[in-house]
């Protein structure tokens, strides 16, 4: 088979349906990753213009410009979208896009996964969106701290937008951190150890986990603040045994993990980038793995780092700020590296660089201030000014924004096919560098001064107005900058000629194959020994056309790529992709009835939508196996692998493994949350605790056997044994719910209910998971014989019986010992 000839038949089976319906039916991560990065950027043009808003407020005394009700509105919905619906949907964009290309695959481990998480995404932005038109916007501030997002401080339907719409959207984060998960450790190209894995896949695969483990206590955080917004479950109030501190607590377990989820993407982008624009190879690769991953462990110490004046312990307070300072060691290593890097080698001065170079003047500063901050008394005297507002802002964009349009122009040729024509771009970096600097270091001035962040106008005679005034107008010159960059990359990919497939003389895959990339990426799967293949072998992109590598041959007309094992690079067997569907984009339109009937407290609606994402579940699924068993097929190379229906280890087992991470990191925060309050809480002990009985423990104990001796039984008997464990396990916590306390009366018994719903939701989401792996045995599908699916199966119900244990004996403890 020629070239040519293998490209049109791979186009045909990989491509995307043509015209409009391609929008809506794509699975592929190209097109995926381009529609994320999109609509980023969108939510970040429309950030920019209530940045813009802020500071034409600001720019005078008492100014007249909006109302304080607008104005909370505008700062609240202007953190909102640049840290939930801008900087982790851009890292998403370029991960999705990037990581099948760099890694040598073909697409990422669950492509219908990743379109579901671009519409969640979409729909929950356009939630947020519409409440900012209608003028009911949020207006608790981005942090959304009770009681000012409670019923007391915002009774309407304001806080509701953001508490339900940012949940909706956390789905779309969680599902592309498990896509990232699964795809860097098990989909690569043959022979690439996790040695010799492109930088920027450890950065995604750091950020990823960080997601995974970082996200849920902002989850559960919102959960249980609508709970009480809408149904009055006291979690945070403290007249019922409740305390706002606790969603500080879960706020920063979450928020403070997100500046290095932020942050560490973009040092991956900086880590590829340097070496090719300095002409050598990165200088201490493994120090920077060593460097990503301590940031990664660090970070998840630093939450009371944002909450020194709230009247935390002094060994408390000791043990943080040292963490907080701690912090700074690993980030120095990567600067360190990246300067020995160009030291080494002889840099050129093209757009990404210059992006790179902003980089560094502006992020030392902001990590600079960061240590600052972490000093108890500073913090103490800067706290909730605009001191504050100007390092945030010097880590976020120095930090982030300037290495990703760095790395938007350095891969803008590989997106569109062009070499960069039009110079608009230096004067566009030159605009944004002098106008955020000339805005955020006057506004540092200004918080040392005692201005306050969050107040909408100010009274003159303070020694603010010149400071302000000329604050504003460097905002402005930052807003004309970006606005030019904007244009830049229009224009170019517009009109701009037909580039070279490498125009930077970059060592890593994406650029061995043209430009832009076609639907499958690679013509057969190279097999790689090295981190830089294109530098060791640059004959490479042409052996990969000619068919030279793995799965070369579309013989059996389907999408397939291969899976590897994690450490020695091996193929392990060959996954078969399902087609162009709607499906994702339909489910997401259900997932968002169901928080639609939250918000606007349509509750029958709930429980419809619940069974309607269930029965596309169902339909999800039914695709996967077959009918008959294929065996070992021929993959290229004179190897013949199994297909991922008949293996023990399916793609699925590792998304449900990564995804029970998450969902584990989700009930451990609320164990947290209970032991806060138990032990920190005013009004505590409740009136009465929770008395179990004989009944729901001999039902629990019951139920939890016969879980584990499921998992032991094969076959169809199997799925039913794990069945009725499943249901015994559910009638425990009915039978704990049925003498459970009216869940409004004290924290604590709405505790007992949420962790018996939480058993009881998955409890639920096992159970049909076993009909419906009952059903497909019963029909004579191949990977039920196999045993992959009865892994599978194992996982979820033995974590929903844990969970059901622990929930019940943390909610019985008090009143059996007590």
């Amino acid at each position: 088979m020629t070239a040519l000839r293998r490209h049109r038949a791979l186009t045909r089976i990989w491509a995307s349906d043509p015209g409009w319906k391609g929008w809506f039916t794509t699975v592929n991560h190209t097109d995926l990753g381009r529609m994320f990065l999109s609509v980023a950027v969108f939510f970040f043009v429309v950030g920019g213009i209530l940045a813009m808003l802020i500071r034409a407020q600001l720019a005078s005394p008492r100014s007249a410009f909006v109302g304080p009700d607008v104005y909370n509105q505008l700062f609240t919905m202007h953190g909102t979208l640049m840290m939930f619906l801008f900087a982790i949907p851009l890292f998403e964009g370029f991960a999705v896009y990037l990581l099948p290309k760099l890694l040598g695959t073909r697409d990422l481990a669950f492509p219908r996964l990743t379109a579901y998480g671009f519409w969640c995404y979409v729909f929950g932005g356009s939630m947020l969106i519409f409440s900012m038109l209608a003028g009911i916007a949020p207006d608790s501030g981005w942090f959304m701290y009770p009681p000012l997002s409670s019923t007391l401080g915002s009774p309407g339907i304001n806080s509701d937008f953001w508490l339900i719409g940012i949940t909706f959207v956390e789905i779309s984060a969680i599902a592309a951190a498990v896509e990232i998960t699964v795809t860097i450790l098990r989909y690569r190209a043959p022979g690439m150890r996790l040695s010799q894995m492109p930088i920027f896949a450890w950065y995604a695969l750091v950020t990823a986990v960080m997601i995974l483990t970082g996200f849920p206590p902002l989850i559960l955080g919102s959960i249980l603040l609508e709970l009480e917004r809408a149904f009055g479950l006291p979690f945070f109030q403290v007249a019922d045994g409740g305390d706002a501190l606790l969603w500080q607590h879960l706020f920063w377990l979450f928020g403070h993990p997100e500046v290095y989820i932020i942050f560490l993407p973009a040092a991956g982008a900086i880590s590829t980038i340097i070496p090719v624009m300095a002409r050598t190879r990165l200088m201490g690769y493994g120090w920077i793995v060593a460097a990503a991953v301590s940031l990664g462990v660090l970070s998840f110490g630093l939450w009371v780092h944002h909450m020194f004046t709230t009247g935390i312990p002094h060994m408390g307070l000791a043990f943080f700020s040292a963490a907080s300072t701690l912090v700074a060691v690993p980030t120095a290593v990567q600067i360190f590296a990246w300067i020995g890097t160009m030291w080494r080698g002889r840099p050129e001065l093209h757009l990404p660089m210059l992006w790179i170079l902003g980089f560094f003047a502006t992020f030392v500063i902001g990590g600079l201030t960061g240590v600052m901050v972490a000093v108890v008394p500073f913090d103490w005297q800067v706290h909730d000014t605009y001191f504050i507002v100007a390092h945030l802002h010097y880590v976020l964009i120095g930090g982030f924004v300037f290495p990703m349009l760095g790395a938007l122009y350095y891969w803008m040729p590989h997106f569109i096919g062009r070499k960069s024509y039009f110079k608009i771009g230096p004067t566009a970096f030159w605009l944004v560098f002098a106008g955020f600097h000339g805005t955020f270091l006057l506004l540092h001035w200004a918080g040392l001064l005692g201005m306050r962040r969050r107040i909408d106008t100010y009274e003159s005679g303070q020694g603010w107005e010149a400071i302000n005034i000329l604050a504003s107008v460097s905002s402005f010159v930052m807003a004309i900058g970006f606005a030019l960059v904007l244009v830049d990359i229009v224009v170019n990919a517009v009109v701009s000629v037909r580039g070279s497939r490498n125009p930077w003389g970059a060592g890593t895959l994406e650029w061995a194959m043209p430009t832009p990339a076609a639907a499958y990426n690679f013509a057969s799967l190279p097999v790689v020994t090295s981190r830089d293949p294109l530098y060791d072998d640059p004959e490479l992109p042409a052996r990969i056309a000619r068919g030279e590598g793995y799965l070369g041959d579309p013989v059996r007309g389907r999408r397939e790529t291969l899976s590897l094992d994690i450490s020695t690079g091996r193929p392990a067997y060959i996954v078969v992709y399902p087609g162009n569907t709607a499906m994702p984009m339909a489910m997401a339109a259900v997932t968002g009835l169901f928080f639609l009937g939250l918000l606007v407290k349509a509750y029958w609606l709930v429980p419809l939508a619940a069974l309607g994402v269930a029965g596309f579940a169902l339909n999800w699924v039914r695709a996967l196996g077959a009918r008959r068993e294929e065996g070992a097929l021929p993959a290229g190379q004179g190897l013949s692998l199994p297909t991922a229906s008949e293996v023990p280890d399916p793609p699925g087992w590792w998304g449900s493994l990564f995804l029970l991470l998450a969902d584990g990191t989700l009930f451990g925060s609320l164990l947290f949350g209970y032991a806060f309050l138990f032990t920190i809480a005013p009004n505590w002990p409740p009136p009465a605790w929770a008395e179990p009985g004989a009944g729901v423990a001999l039902a629990a104990l019951g139920g939890a056997a016969l879980v584990g001796a499921g998992r032991l039984t094969r076959g169809g008997a199997g799925a039913v044994v794990t069945l009725a464990g499943l249901v015994a396990l559910a009638l425990a916590c009915l039978l704990m719910l049925r003498h459970a306390p009216d869940p409004t009366a004290h924290a604590y018994d709405a505790t007992l209910w949420v962790l018996t719903g939480y058993a009881l939701f998955h409890l639920s989401v096992a159970a049909l998971m076993a009909g419906a792996l009952f059903a497909r045995r019963r029909a004579g599908i191949v990977s039920a014989r196999i045993g992959g699916e009865g892994r599978i199966l194992d996982l979820w119900a033995g974590y929903a019986a844990l969970v059901t244990l622990i929930g019940l004996a943390v909610t019985a403890a008090p009143g059996v010992l007590g």
